[in-house]
């Protein structure tokens, strides 16, 4: 069967892993083909070239918006480029035709790089279209490597491998990124390759310009949607769990064994998540099914996420959240009867460009939590002046998540669990469905209250 398959960065730099346990587990001969590989970049080359995801440490590409000399930032990316070829070596990659290569590569990017600061400086054009363009040729690097490097070490191992750069450095077609996938992959023979394609691909629209560093899944979503695999799978570091292990214990909690899409939403919404949800939207509208591997446990079936599932049981599959919101409070005596107050609320929020993860009201406030890293001083200030009174609170949600959990005593015995481990419940709700009960909470009651809520429901 045609599969296509995605390995995350983390992955991707245990290559010799993703050999053993991915590409060559239980399979010989022809039996290795008939799938296609979206690879990311090797762990941390992206926050290299463009910014730390997690810190917001910057790469090249803020040299770049700032005006400031570049080079020497590409030239010690060769170096670390190099530095991982090295240590791939050993696999069998051809060490001389992997350097010559990456080498290359980083300059023919620098000559775009070059040209394009040349334009900005004459201030002639739009900068915020210059820099995307910038942001685009950098993120490409990375996943033009490791397709590279992980292409010649399989095909050194006598595999029959296909690159399929999808980075578009070469030519010059107004391919939007759906015709420039179906033109690389229309004349392929699957049944007799296995194809290693970047996780990046250039398009009319700008992968990043949409989905920034959502772009590899996208990438991947968008290849299965074009060549309609029997399944779509995401290989990961860890298992997709009913609670993080790291935090009640790996004997706590166990792997998820059929979810949806739904499902697979409500994770993303807090953080956790299996795929990315502009990713799984084409999967899910398509009727492609997919599933999350341990790359470290490939004996283990992993969590297969379906249009239809619904669990037979009724049970909560995952505990979640995150501790890293704001809670936003707007009060104002004059709401309560007022037509079009919460519509006045969300035009101010959508003109900061910021969505929430949750919302309460009564009839004189309304309570919005979001991200803290999307919470500005204008977004205060904007409300401020609208509003008689608001506030500012650092909190956590804590989610019970699950494709079938209505009934009766649900609510009160999670709310029982939070209460005997002493943490008070600052809102909470749920939509109709419910397929989402979160409960907000002090931040530093957060892993407390996961951990009360996975003894009680487990």
């Amino acid at each position: 069967m045609l599969t296509v398959e995605k390995i995350g960065g983390t992955s991707m730099s245990a290559l010799g892993d993703v050999i053993k346990n991915i590409i060559q587990y239980n399979r010989t001969g022809n039996e290795l083909y008939n799938r296609i590989f979206v690879v990311s970049a090797f762990s941390g080359v992206t926050n290299l070239l463009l910014e730390n995801k997690k810190t917001g440490a910057p790469g090249v590409y803020h040299l770049i918006a700032k005006d400031q000399n570049f080079k020497n930032a590409l030239d010690e990316l060769i170096v670390k480029l190099k530095e991982l070829n090295k240590q791939y070596e050993p696999l069998g990659l051809n060490l001389a035709v992997a350097d010559e290569f990456i080498e290359g590569h980083v300059r023919h990017a620098e000559g775009f790089l070059e040209n394009l600061t040349g334009i900005l400086a004459s201030g002639y054009v739009s900068t915020e279209g210059i820099l995307q363009a910038a942001r685009e040729i950098l993120a490409s690097i990375g996943e033009t490597h490791s397709a590279f490097v992980f292409t010649n070490i399989l095909q050194n191992m006598g595999i029959n491998a296909t690159l399929v750069d999808l980075s578009g450095f070469h030519d010059h077609e107004p391919y939007t990124i759906d015709q420039r996938i179906k033109q690389a992959f229309k004349d392929i023979d699957f049944a007799n390759t296995i194809c290693i394609a970047t996780g990046y691909t250039k398009g009319t629209e700008g992968i990043m310009r949409e989905f920034d560093r959502g772009y590899s899944e996208v990438t991947f979503s968008k290849i299965a949607v074009a060549v309609q695999p029997q399944e779509a799978i995401i290989h990961k570091e860890y298992h997709l769990c009913s609670a993080d292990p790291m935090l009640v214990g790996v004997n706590n909690c166990s792997p998820v064994g059929f979810t949806n899409y739904d499902v697979a939403d409500q994770l993303a919404d807090v953080g956790m998540e299996a795929i990315h949800p502009k990713a799984s939207k084409p999967l899910e509208i398509n009727n492609i099914n997919l599933r999350i591997k341990n790359t470290f446990e490939p004996e283990h079936p992993g969590t297969l996420i379906t249009r239809e599932y619904i669990s037979s049981e009724k049970k909560v599959e995952v505990i979640t959240g995150t501790n890293k919101l704001v809670m936003v409070d707007i009060y104002d005596p004059l709401m309560v009867g007022n037509v079009g107050t919460d519509l006045h609320i969300m035009q101010i929020f959508a003109d900061n460009g910021v969505s929430y993860n949750f919302k309460a009201t009564s009839a004189n406030s309304i309570s919005i939590v979001i991200w803290e890293k999307d919470y500005t001083d204008k977004l205060f200030q904007d409300l401020q002046s609208n509003f008689e009174k608001v506030t500012i609170e650092k909190v956590a949600i804590v989610c019970l998540i699950s494709s079938n959990m209505d009934q009766p005593g649900l609510l009160a015995k999670a709310a029982g669990a939070l209460a005997g481990a002493g943490i008070n419940i600052k809102s909470a709700g749920f939509a109709l469905r419910q397929v989402n009960i979160q409960f907000l909470v002090d931040r530093q009651d957060f892993d407390t209250a996961v951990i009360a809520l996975n003894k009680e429901m487990a």
